[in-house]
């Protein structure tokens, strides 16, 4: 058997084991929401304990997540099928690997050492380029550019651990370099980010999200975003509902019931061009 890679990462970085083993779990059940072989051969091969992160809701939850960021980009991709995903804060994601089209091009970035991480187990390809960078900066801003637009950012639970001023400032960049794009991003409320130190598998982490808001609507309007759609997992996309069993559609329910100031969010949105100087 091939030597396991040890993993190093520091507090925020090492939160993208979680959705990488929801994943692989979801990955080996009888009859899973979906199939993701990548992720179940990156679990055996990355030297960690993720037995500690659980089975609980949360686990369910990032496949929701996954789910919904997928449809979003499907339906991206299939209105622009020569157009540019950009994956901010990659991590070990297989959204290409899951939606690539043979047409589309994909840009990855994360820090140094995940993507280091990220290439014992991908590589960069005509159409895919994967380049160390901070999502709070701009250094990945000439790759981009590299590829034809449109283009749609994705940053799927990362921007929530930089603090509200790199968030900001990261949405900032995309507004001044790209501006129409699509983003899609999640929130917190500020209750909820409260509460992390009892979530059932962040409170086995070293990192929290660092920032919440309770008016995402107008808050991301005064980051120069427009909110196209926004969802929480229990009410998700009809693309992603429809793929549910009946039971799980009872299970979301149920979570639905979570009191609207302790909920998170997930939004579609466009990026409005900065105003002139």
């Amino acid at each position: 058997m091939p030597d396991k890679h040890t993993v190093a990462l520091p507090a925020a970085q090492e939160t993208l084991l979680i959705p990488l083993y929801a994943r692989a779990l979801e990955t080996r059940k009888r009859r899973p929401l979906l199939r993701d072989p990548r992720s179940v051969a990156m679990v055996e091969r990355i030297d960690y304990d993720f037995a500690r992160l659980g089975t609980g809701r949360s686990m369910i939850g990032a496949v929701l997540r996954g789910m919904i960021v997928d449809a979003w980009v499907s339906g991206f991709l299939a209105a622009n099928p020569s157009g540019t995903v950009v994956e901010i804060g990659a991590g070990l994601n297989t959204r290409h690997e899951r939606l690539d089209n043979g047409r589309a091009h994909w840009v990855e970035y994360d820090l140094p050492e995940v993507i280091d991480l990220r290439k014992r187990f991908f590589a960069d390809t005509e159409r895919r380029t994967m380049l160390a960078a901070s999502a709070t900066g701009e250094e990945w801003v000439p790759a981009v550019k590299a590829r034809p637009g449109p283009y749609l950012f994705v940053s799927e639970a990362v921007l929530i651990y930089a603090s509200r001023t790199g968030a900001a400032e990261a949405v900032g960049h995309i507004r001044r370099h790209f501006p129409g794009a699509g983003l899609i991003m999640d929130t917190f409320t500020t209750t909820a980010v409260s509460m992390m130190d009892s979530h059932d598998t962040l409170r086995h982490m070293r990192a929290r999200p660092a920032w919440g808001v309770d008016d995402p609507a107008s808050e991301l309007a005064r980051w120069g975003l427009s909110v196209e759609r926004t969802c929480t997992l229990p009410r998700a996309t009809p693309e992603v509902w429809r793929a549910l069993p009946l039971g799980m559609r009872l299970t979301t329910a149920l979570i639905d019931r979570t009191p609207p100031g302790r909920r998170y969010h997930l939004h579609n949105t466009r990026v409005t061009p900065c105003p002139p100087r």
